[in-house]
């Protein structure tokens, strides 16, 4: 019996790491629009150090989501990584 994955195709198959591959890129591109946002917050409050308590809460929530995402494509390109492995 063959391994499964968490989006339920087998472990070798191509779509597997098509899919990871687009999830990646997909999630790369919102941490890209994240960090944009995330740099016109802090410009126009003038705040730019996150442990001061004048720094916006639109900001730290900016930063915890690109900080998220950046922990999930790395856990996704070790999948990529073993499904490379196990194809």
């Amino acid at each position: 019996m063959q391994p499964i994955s968490r989006l339920g195709t087998p472990r070798n198959d191509p779509r597997t790491t098509m899919k990871l591959q687009m999830l990646i890129a997909d999630l790369s591109r919102q941490v890209q629009l994240l960090n944009y946002d995330l740099h016109e917050e802090e410009k126009r409050t003038g705040s730019f150090d996150a442990s001061d308590i004048a720094y916006p809460m639109l900001a730290k929530n900016l930063r915890a989501r690109r900080d998220n995402l950046r922990v999930t494509i790395a856990l996704l390109g070790s999948q990529l990584a073993a499904t490379d492995i196990a194809a």
